[in-house]
Order: structure tokens, then sequence, then C-alpha cells
């Protein structure tokens, strides 16, 4: 439809979620003999993944794109984050800039480091 956001990474990952809860709840539903139990246990698969399903409709026929569009940009940079530290980890260490919290890149080195922000100047002491 014209107009609307669609799918996205975000929404992707949210549908493998339901998918996986889909699976989970199939194979221990086998398992569980208490009536009890299984009533519980299917009250809250439910309204989970009721939630899920309706999180994932609204986001797909948005028309705030540009706020879909941020969340999912967040959402993207939080792993990615994580990825480029993990890949950086032997080279570089990341650190955030205590005046306006920019996370900066620098290289691994030993003692102090004067450092000096390039989004607001801010200059701090690092130790390598």
């Amino acid at each position: 439809m014209y107009g609307r956001y669609g799918s996205d990474t975000l929404n992707k990952v949210l549908l493998w979620i339901y998918i996986s809860l889909v699976l989970i709840y199939t194979v221990v539903s086998l398992f569980i003999t208490n009536p009890t139990v299984s009533l519980t246990l299917w009250l809250v698969y439910t309204v989970v993944d009721s939630i899920l399903v309706v999180v994932i409709l609204f986001r797909m026929f948005s028309r705030n794109i540009q706020k879909r569009r941020r969340e999912n940009e967040k959402f993207c940079g939080f792993f990615r984050l994580r990825l480029n530290k993990f890949r950086d980890r032997k080279t570089h260490i990341y650190y955030k800039c205590p005046a306006c919290r920019a996370v900066l890149r620098l290289p691994r080195a030993k003692g102090k480091h004067a450092v000096i922000c390039p989004r607001c100047k801010h200059r701090f002491e690092v130790k390598g």
C-alpha cells in the first residue's frame, strides 16, 4: 500500500521471535500434563504472541515513516556498535565522552592520554 512503512530489520527480528515462540510453545505443551500449568502457559503465550503480532502489524501499516525509520536505526545501531566493539577489541577501545555521551573509537595505547571529543570539543583524560 502506498504511504505505509512496510517491513524492515526490526520487523523481521520480531517475526522470527514470534515464530520461535510458537515452536517453543508447541514443544513445551507436548510435555506438560498438569492442566493448571498448561492453562497458565497458554495464557502467557497468547498474550505475548498477540502483543508481538499487533506490534508487527502496527509498524508495517504505519504512516509515520520517519518514526519507524528512527526506531529501526536505533535497533540496528545498537547491534552494529556491539559488532564493531567485538571486531576492534584488540586494536581499539570505545569510550563515551563525559560531556555529550558520544561514543568515541580510540586506538589502544598504554598510559593516560588526552582526548578531544570531535562533537563537543570537550577535553578529557583516558587510561589506555
